[in-house]
Parts: C-alpha cells; structure tokens; sequence
C-alpha cells in the first residue's frame, strides 16, 4: 500500500486548475476569487450568466482564468467543458460544485410544489452535481492529491428552508458527499460545506431584513457573507488533509 504527501499546500495554490460551477455570483464568485487570489487557475463556470462570468474572470487576480459554460442539465455539454479543461489546462485539482437553485415555497403549500417542481429542484441541486463531478473525476483521478467540495446547506439537517423539496436535496448532497468520499479516495478528497442564509440573491424575495433577523437568533449572531463561505472552502481544499466524506456546517450556530 502507497500512502500520499505532499500535494495540496496550506494556502498554496500556486500551479493548481480550480472549476467552481455556479461562478457568476453569489458563494461561486467569491469562491473564484479567493482561490485566485491563493495562486489557482480558475475556471468560472457558468450557466445563463456568460456576462457575469466574463465580469468575475476580469476581477480576478493575473492568471491563466477562463469562463466556461457548464450546464447542470446537459451531461454532454459538462463532458464537453471537461475536455476543454483538459486541452488548456491539462490537469484539474479542485472541484467545487456551487450551482445550483432554489425558490421560496412554504412547505405546507403541496398545491404549488408539484411533483414535477420536486423533481426539478432535486435535478439541479443533486443530480447535477453528481454529472459535473461524474465528468470532471477522470482529470482529478489523474491529478493523483485533489478535492471536490460540494456547496450544501443547513436546510438538509434541519429540514427548514426555502421549500421541502429544497431541504430534500440538500440532504441528498450530503449523503453524495459521503459516498463519493468512501468511492473516489485515494486520490480524490470529497468534502461539504453548509452554511445557513447566506447575504445573496440566491432565494428570490428574501430580503436582507429576513437574513439578519434569521442570524439574530443564532449563537453567533453573524450574519453569513459569500466570502465567509469561500474561506471555508479554502479552508477544505487547503487544510483538511485527512477529512473526506464529511460536510462542515457553517452556520454561526443557526442549526443548535
């Protein structure tokens, strides 16, 4: 048996290709720029928001950055974006699936969450993770020392959130991340981060008022910045070196 060192510095990204979907704001901006910002070479993934991407890519720190368009609802399309990191890159060391999507539905109203909107919200918030990581692990099997951090959410532990189908996926993802953990070592690290709301737009009609009164009444009392969430993420690529399989709630506490 072969044992790993070396590999993925503390805070050191220097010659290291980081893909982060979702890219064009929110957790996945700001998880682009803080990789960046330690040495990456970054690739902002991106759905709808070509613009948007491209606007990230130019804040970004000098590097070898590209926008890159990677569907979470078309497999060929992801393996696609796939080879296309291959041919410029040639490598991929970390994985960070931060797309994904949600909409405000209060659990009881069974009228407006139709099986057909379950099933959509479990397509982008699980199964599209999965192809993303399903097309990207031939290039972090080869790296030989990389990670996949899945963004999560506290609502899959506390089954409160933006709607249940919603809180359903995000504990799927963490199950995901459990299994890809046991399934992808040794060469692959498959980690989770979960905050609570976090101060975006990612759910449509939630106002900031809503986000600083839900972190009034957590231990912490902070409300949750993209950034607070990117540095977790660092921290998982760079730090948690004998972690895999587990998802890190970040939370302020929200979830006691």
């Amino acid at each position: 048996m072969t044992t790993r060192s070396g590999g993925l510095g503390l805070f050191d990204l220097d010659g290291k290709v980081a893909v982060v979907t979702g890219a064009s704001s929110g957790i996945g901006a700001a998880t682009a720029a803080i990789l960046a910002e330690h040495g990456a070479s970054v690739v902002v993934g991106f759905n709808t928001g070509a613009d948007r991407a491209r606007a990230v890519v130019d804040e970004l720190p000098a590097g070898a950055h590209a926008a890159l368009w990677l569907p979470l609802d078309d497999p060929a399309a992801l393996q696609d974006g796939a080879d296309e990191v291959r041919r410029r890159y040639g490598r991929c060391d970390i994985l960070v699936n931060s797309a994904g999507s949600t909409r405000r539905v209060a659990h009881g109203d069974f009228e407006t969450m139709t099986p057909e909107l379950f099933q959509a919200l479990l397509d982008l918030n699980v199964v599209g993770p999965f192809a993303v990581t399903r097309a990207f692990t031939p290039l972090l099997r080869e790296a030989g020392d990389s990670v996949i951090v899945n963004v999560s959410s506290v609502s899959g532990l506390t089954a409160s959130g933006s709607n249940i189908a919603y809180c359903a996926a995000k504990a799927a993802l963490d199950n995901l991340t459990m299994s890809l953990g046991r399934t992808l070592g040794p060469e692959i690290r498959v980690l989770g981060v979960a905050p609570a709301a976090v101060e975006t737009d990612f759910v449509a009609g939630r106002s900031r008022e809503a986000i600083v009164a839900q972190a009034e009444t957590s231990p912490l009392k902070v409300v949750v910045h993209p950034r607070d969430v990117a540095a977790s993420i660092l921290a998982a690529v760079t730090h948690l070196r004998t972690a895999t399989g587990t998802t890190i709630v970040t939370d302020g506490g929200k979830r006691l």
